[in-house]
């Protein structure tokens, strides 16, 4: 009886953690009239929105550390990236940058994004809700993965906005610095730093590891956003469109000005450490392109998918890869590229360089525009994600997945609070304690592992359910799928052990919560319940 009754259990929890959600069922909820969506948006209307998405804080940020790699004081195996150790076979004092290369880095980056993009259109036009990777994991590969995507979500938008947090405090410095102001030093930089400090001079600050010290500015930046969030923001396309043109101006004006500083002498060699900086600086400057998913998310909204989510797709890539191109190749011309080791603000850092070297009324000027425009394509981001890792936390929580404490509505600003402000804790703290580099990197490896899921699921409904209409389909066949999850193991190959191990431990924490929690109450949990 025991035997029967352990078989009996075995089998409701497969028969659990493999059930899907409906797609009629979501395809039904879509077209209430109270949930349908208007298809307005053409192909300008998705590059616009792309472009917004994509450019802004990552091309601020964490560039200088694709650009210089990380070294620190001892050597281990857990510094060494995955890929360059199963080559070498040896242990690592860092991580190698691309240096100028980072030029092709960027570009490689910006096709595996296609591939990426295009699976996502796929399911997208399928799906008729405002997507997600939770979601489509649901439908596709059931209830065990969608969790495990939903808790990588959580990872990919909190250490996102971790680091754009570092970032934007990074930039605030730069901003007091501009206007003659100095703040103690131990509350305007992370409490763990990697690489040690450095000034703008190269002489050393802090040492490398820990040191007594908070990131105020990162801290109060995320904490000042959720109160706004949490009393509730409508972004509206015109507020969308002031953004980018702030956003790319900036950028524009970086590059045009700072072209006209450039030793060529710099580019020299052009690949100071081979095709392992390339994969290396790719896999960390990765981090730029996360957001481009939102014009295939869109696809519900689109007079034309078939036509108009490849077109805004490609567009934003291309536009993006030619601006962050551009930075790239300015910014290693400028200065050698070793300098730009652990520089939360490169750009701007650069620019206070050059304006130092030449004492150019110009270039003061221009770094001061540079920075706002930062500033304000930061405050975006932050906005944009926290808006969505309170979002993921509020259907799981519906879901039954978490507790029901995370989908509770303020009774007056009608937004999910309590997960906004959980969310804003979760994120404003680490972001004092913590640098750049080491968000950067366990946001990229979630993002990854979310693509390579997302691009498994078009395969598998393409197997599962042939015959479902699709507005868009990924050309080629299986090809693009398969060509996205190959690159995005190799990049995910590029980040470090100790990113992977962080990984592991992160996905464990959430199976644990998952098998002895969440089981048990999510809306597949009747199917599997057996009177004692």
């Amino acid at each position: 009886m025991d035997c029967a009754k352990c078989n009996f259990r075995s089998q409701a929890l497969s028969k659990q953690i493999f059930a899907t959600k409906s797609i009629d069922k979501l395809i039904r909820e879509s077209e209430d009239p109270a949930h349908s969506l208007r298809k307005t948006l053409g192909p300008l209307s998705l590059t616009a929105l792309g472009i917004g998405a994509v450019i802004g804080s990552g091309i601020f940020t964490v560039i200088g550390t694709a650009i210089a790699g990380q070294r620190f004081d001892t050597s281990s195996i857990l510094n060494s990236p995955v890929l360059d150790y199963l080559i070498h076979h040896t242990s690592s004092l860092g991580r190698p940058g691309a240096g100028p290369a980072l030029a092709v880095s960027l570009v490689l980056v910006a096709i595996v994004c296609a591939f990426t993009g295009l699976c996502y259109a796929e399911l997208a036009s399928m799906i008729p809700i405002a997507g997600s990777a939770y979601t489509y994991t649901y439908v596709t590969m059931g209830e065990l993965v969608a969790w495990i995507i939903g808790w990588d979500l959580i990872l990919e938008y909190a250490f996102s906005n971790m680091a754009v947090s570092v970032g934007f405090a990074a930039h605030v410095v730069a901003l007091l610095d501009w206007f003659g102001i100095h703040p103690a030093l131990r509350w305007i930089s992370p409490a763990y730093l990697p690489s040690g400090l450095q000034d703008l001079s190269g002489h050393a600050l802090y040492g490398s590891g820990w040191h007594f010290g908070f990131n105020v500015p990162a801290f109060l930046i995320v904490m000042l956003l959720t109160m706004v969030l949490v009393r509730g923001i409508r972004e509206s396309a015109e507020t969308n469109n002031v953004m980018v043109l702030f956003k790319i101006g900036a950028v524009l004006l970086f590059v045009i000005f700072g072209s006209q500083f450039i030793h060529t002498s710099n580019w020299h060699p052009f690949f100071p450490n081979g095709w392992s900086g390339v994969l290396t600086g790719g896999s960390i400057i990765f981090f730029t392109y996360i957001g481009f998913d939102s014009v295939s998310t869109a696809a519900e909204e689109c007079k034309n998918p078939q036509r108009d989510v490849p077109i805004g797709i490609i567009a934003t890539l291309v536009v993006a890869t030619i601006l962050y191109v551009s930075v790239a190749l300015v910014l290693t011309g400028l200065v050698p590229w070793q300098l730009l080791t652990e520089d939360a603000a490169p750009v701007v850092n650069t620019l206070r360089r050059l304006y130092l070297e030449n004492h150019s009324t110009t270039l003061h000027w221009v770094q001061l525009a540079v920075l706002f425009g930062a500033l304000l394509g930061m405050i975006s981001s932050i906005l944009v994600f926290q808006i969505g890792q309170a979002r993921v936390w509020f259907a799981m929580s519906r879901d039954g997945l978490l507790p029901s404490l995370f989908s509770r509505v303020h009774p007056r600003f009608r937004t999910p609070a309590a997960a906004t402000w959980i969310a804003g804790l979760f994120v404003g703290l680490p972001a004092g304690l913590l640098d750049i580099g080491t968000f950067a990197d366990l946001s990229n490896i979630g993002t990854l592992f979310a693509f390579v899921l997302v691009s498994a699921g078009v395969i598998i409904l393409r197997y599962k359910d042939p015959g479902r209409h699709r507005a868009f389909r990924c050309p080629g066949g299986s090809i693009i799928p398969l060509l996205s999850v190959f690159f995005c193991l190799l990049l995910m190959l590029g980040l470090p052990m100790l990113t992977w191990v962080s990984f592991f431990i992160w996905l464990a924490i959430g199976l644990l919560i998952y098998f002895f929690y969440s089981r048990f109450r999510s809306e597949f949990a009747s199917t599997k319940r057996i009177d004692s």
